[in-house]
């Protein structure tokens, strides 16, 4: 997948078809009505190609000039079309969205691109994923529909178009497929997690095994944890922090540590709070992402062990 504009097309041909057709399986597998199916899967259809824009050079340098508007309408379309179809509109809602994206589009338009600035951008983001900021404002029609992913897909977008076109960071490597060699180097740093990570989690307790997946929802589980949990974590953790960690100190080394440690502390409310046992196997599990990042310059290598990890958990332990 090149990062031209034809690429572009041909991903949001093909991200269409498939979030189509896995939309209409899913509503069907879990009895959600058509009136809550069609605008909710018309809302992550907006959403998807402003998700593909930051990991497109050719595509999100369009935007440069209108940058702040596109970004505040974006963040906002998916939410107006799904809620005012289902009943769960609110126009404070819509004001919360619009007010963040905002802050967050104007951020370097009115600070300067400094460690202070950098620094606070992270602990902001870093708020409003702990905080749950996105969970009062994409109420579910239905139960069980969890509809907050779209407020934190549209984050990672957000604050990728950000640090892309208007921070101009470099050597972030923001991208959904993964070179012939960001695959070596994530597989090899997988299989170093496998010695020191496997025994930690059985010694502490953390895990046990279960009853395994199909092969084919252990496939969907990668791709999907691979293009947004792993993308997401990855471009704030080792795309920005452990950089600029590297930048602030001097010291790789340090980066390193310090990023593996912060990324452990956030995983402290999994489940439970502290989850000491979860964010000491997150903090490991970093350190690993960290070194394939630094071998790879790029987050697509730290991804590809990121999502390895996370599948192998998700699969086969509990």
């Amino acid at each position: 997948m090149t990062q031209s504009l034809g690429g572009f097309r041909a991903a949001l041909l093909a991200g269409w078809t498939a979030l189509s057709a896995a939309g209409l399986l899913y509503a069907r597998s879990k009895g959600i009505p058509a009136w809550v199916a069609v605008p909710v899967l018309a809302a992550f259809l907006i959403e998807y190609p402003f998700y593909l824009v930051p990991a497109f050079a050719e595509v999100r340098e369009r935007f440069e000039r209108s940058l702040p508007w596109f970004l505040v309408v974006s963040f906002v379309a998916p939410y107006v079309v799904y809620a005012s179809n289902t009943g769960q509109f609110r126009w404070r809602a819509l004001v919360q969205l619009a007010a963040l994206a905002t802050v967050l589009s104007l951020w370097y338009k009115i600070l300067p691109a400094a460690p202070l600035a950098d620094g606070a951008f992270l602990v902001l983001v870093t708020a409003v994923v702990l905080r749950g900021y996105f969970d009062p404002i994409y109420t579910s029609p239905f139960p069980g529909l969890h509809l907050e992913i779209l407020g934190h897909v549209a984050l990672t977008r957000l604050c990728a178009m950000v640090m892309l076109v208007e921070r101009r960071v470099p050597g972030v490597g923001y991208g959904f497929m993964p070179s012939f060699e960001e695959w070596k180097i994530g597989l090899r740093h997988f299989a170093y997690f496998l010695i020191v990570g496997i025994p930690l989690a059985w010694a502490t307790r953390l895990v046990r095994l279960g009853p395994g997946m199909p092969l084919w929802k252990i496939a969907a589980t990668f791709v999907g944890v691979l293009w947004v949990v792993a993308l997401s974590e990855e471009f704030f953790f080792r795309g920005l922090l452990q950089q600029w960690m590297v930048q602030w100190t001097g010291r790789p080394a340090w980066a390193l540590a310090g990023t593996s440690i912060l990324f452990g502390a956030v995983h402290l409310g999994f489940r439970q709070f502290p989850n000491w046992k979860f964010a000491l196997a997150a903090a490991v599990a970093g350190w690993f992402y960290g070194r394939a990042y630094q071998q790879g310059q790029s987050i697509r290598a730290s991804m590809v062990t990121h999502a390895l990890v996370v599948t192998l958990w998700r699969a086969w332990f509990v």
